[in-house]
Formats: C-alpha cells, sequence, structure tokens
C-alpha cells in the first residue's frame, strides 16, 4: 500500500467566515481540488478522463468536522481509496493543517458514468493505477 497523495493548500481570506474559520461547504471544494491533483499525479487528469468518456459524479458525501482552519493555515489534504469496484471510486480524505492537528475527516461516493450519465465500468489502466492507494 503506497502512502496516500497529500495536496497542500493556504486558507485564503475568502474562504473564511467573519468568525475566522473556513465556511464549511468550501472543504468541498478543498477535496474535489485533491482529488484532481491526485488522479494528475498517477498521469490521468481529470480531463484526459472526461474526452474518453469518463466521469466520476458524487453520490454522497460524509464530512466529519474535527477543528477550524483558519485563514493563513496551511493545509495538507491527504487523499486515499475506499472502493475500487466495477463503477463505483470511493475516496477518503484527511486535512490537516501546518501543527499536525486534524481538522477533517471525509468521505466521497462516486459512480463512474459516461457523458450520457449512464453507468460504465471503470477503465481497466484507472483501476491499476488507484489500486496501491486503497486503503484496507
Amino acid at each position: 500500500m503506497a502512502e496516500p497523495f497529500r495536496h497542500h493548500h493556504r486558507v485564503s481570506y475568502a474562504e473564511c467566515t467573519v468568525g475566522n474559520h473556513v465556511y464549511h461547504s468550501r472543504y468541498l471544494d478543498l477535496l474535489e481540488a485533491a482529488r484532481g491533483e491526485f488522479l494528475r499525479s498517477l498521469g490521468t487528469p481529470v480531463l484526459e478522463l472526461q474526452n474518453a468518456d469518463y466521469i466520476f459524479p458524487v453520490i454522497e458525501a460524509r464530512l466529519r468536522y474535527k477543528f477550524p482552519a483558519r485563514y493563513d493555515d496551511w493545509l495538507s489534504i491527504e487523499v486515499g481509496l475506499t472502493l475500487v469496484e466495477r463503477v463505483r471510486l470511493n475516496f477518503g480524505h484527511r486535512i490537516l493543517n501546518q501543527d499536525g492537528k486534524l481538522i477533517l475527516e471525509a468521505e466521497t461516493f462516486h459512480c463512474c458514468t459516461g457523458r450520457d450519465e449512464k453507468p460504465k465500468r471503470l477503465p481497466a489502466e484507472l483501476v491499476e493505477k488507484l489500486k496501491p492507494f486503497l486503503v484496507i
């Protein structure tokens, strides 16, 4: 099993509330960016998959907020896989701040479809690239 992929992000002022913590829905944007960079690091950018008629809509998301992230925090967003199966692809995420404090745990559930939104099998080449990141 490989180490989880890590994407780094500096919290911007625009992502924060008046109370100086990251607004709850902004975490979904951070997870999306990290997944995109994860796939890019495997040599399979999202745009390449889309051009080959593979898209991965989110069908469910679970987020557990543990501690607030604040303006100018340096976040490490870890990405791994919790399921890779036929038409399903589930990602596990953890976000930690610069002090190693756990900010968020999340899982996003995806199905593989074509642009016509009909389910289709995950491409075999992608499955092989993802297997080392599967958390058992």
